[in-house]
């Protein structure tokens, strides 16, 4: 779950959230600073090494007065095991026990048993340092290994160990690799969301996909759209773009105002007011936020509004390869404002004249006059 979610449910503001995931410095009134680690998930490596609730006992029994071979029976260990963990991971300050930073202190000398290979290989390195140079990219220097030593099997390196060696500050590798060696000048990683942190912004939470009828995935009745926007330059014009399901019959929507979620409503509510009745049954959205008014739109209409799971494109991907093909008509950074709705429907009556092989060769325009005879 996401931060906001999380310190919901622990009780905890956001920005003790952030602080625990990320760590903080903290200011001394002498000038000098203090780093607090983040707080890390306790993995328990091996039977053999004191685990994050044995340290809470001991830090427990220890308040409470016991002593070390008592403290050693009731866990199970031996009292020089306890007595080097107090001594060792005690806070050299006080020389109280405090059982998560001790942890944190025992993890901090757990070294790693070797070197990277990157750091340790000093061949292999040179020859990443000098594509980098060349602005290759890691994938492209990774998948070049096996031709450049073919005889070596150990000279092989993944793209993401490349990577790791570059958003490392200290790594061995920048010694000698350009300044910012990335395409996208990138000297950390971009914290990304998963696809099921993802939430939507909708004042009437939309139905999800995995509801729509059964009919709607096997293409066997028509009238089950598919839609999204295609963007201009700094998104500040869009095209609304329709395509439907069995037919593959494509409807875009003039949007000369802008595309907030009440213009985008307006025009559907248009689009499909003068579809027939049985070829109006549902639409299929993203997560956009144009489709915040969506609970109106089908108050309007009577078509239930279905929404992708977030960052799943693919689910409706009529609608995708439309939108790629609509890039031959509309190049990305083009000002779509400066089209007028006749164009529009010129550039969807070519769309639909355009045999499409899933159709058996024929067109969206042919299979629909199939469907119904005299479309409005």
């Amino acid at each position: 779950m996401n931060n906001t979610e999380a310190c919901r449910i622990v009780g905890v503001g956001r920005g003790t959230g952030i602080r625990w995931r990320y760590g903080r410095t903290v200011k001394n009134p002498d000038g000098s600073s203090r780093q607090y680690a983040p707080i890390m998930a306790s993995v328990q490596i091996s039977e053999r090494f004191l685990s994050e609730d044995e340290r809470v006992s001991i830090a427990d029994r220890r308040a409470a007065g016991c002593s070390i071979r008592g403290i050693a029976a009731e866990l199970g260990r031996s009292p020089s095991t306890i007595s080097r963990e107090i001594q060792r991971n005690s806070d050299p300050a006080t020389g109280k026990y405090h059982p998560f930073r001790a942890g944190q202190r025992a993890r901090d000398r757990r070294a790693r048993p070797k070197a990277g290979k990157l750091a340790a290989d000093e061949v292999l390195r040179t020859f990443v340092q000098h594509c980098l140079h060349e602005r290759w990219s890691p994938e492209q220097i990774s998948n070049a290994l096996p031709s450049a030593f073919p005889d070596q099997p150990a000279m092989r390196v993944c793209h993401e160990t490349i990577y790791q060696a570059l958003y490392s500050p200290h790594h061995l590798l920048l010694r000698a690799a350009p300044t910012r060696p990335l395409r996208s000048g990138r000297i950390r990683r971009k914290r990304r969301r998963r696809g099921d942190q993802r939430t939507t912004h909708f004042i009437q939470p939309g139905h999800s996909i995995s509801r729509r009828p059964a009919e709607v995935a096997d293409r066997s009745v028509p009238g089950h759209w598919e839609g999204d926007l295609v963007l201009g330059r700094f998104n500040k014009s869009a095209i609304g773009t329709l395509i439907e399901r069995a037919t593959r019959y494509v409807l875009l929507l003039h949007l000369p105002d802008g595309h907030n979620a009440a213009q985008v409503r307006d025009a559907l509510i248009t689009a499909f007011a003068a579809l027939p009745g049985d070829f109006a049954r549902t639409l299929t959205w993203d997560q956009g936020g144009e489709m915040g008014r969506h609970h109106e739109f089908t108050a309007a209409t009577a078509v239930p509004v279905y929404f992708c799971q977030p960052g799943s494109p693919w689910q409706r991907g009529s609608n995708e390869n439309l939108n790629g093909l609509l890039r031959q008509y509309f190049p990305k950074g083009t000002d779509l404002s400066t089209y007028n709705a006749e164009h529009l429907a010129q550039v969807a009556k070519q769309l639909n004249s355009r045999p499409r092989r899933c159709l058996g060769s024929s067109t969206p325009a042919q299979h629909l006059a199939k469907l119904i005879p005299t479309p409005r």
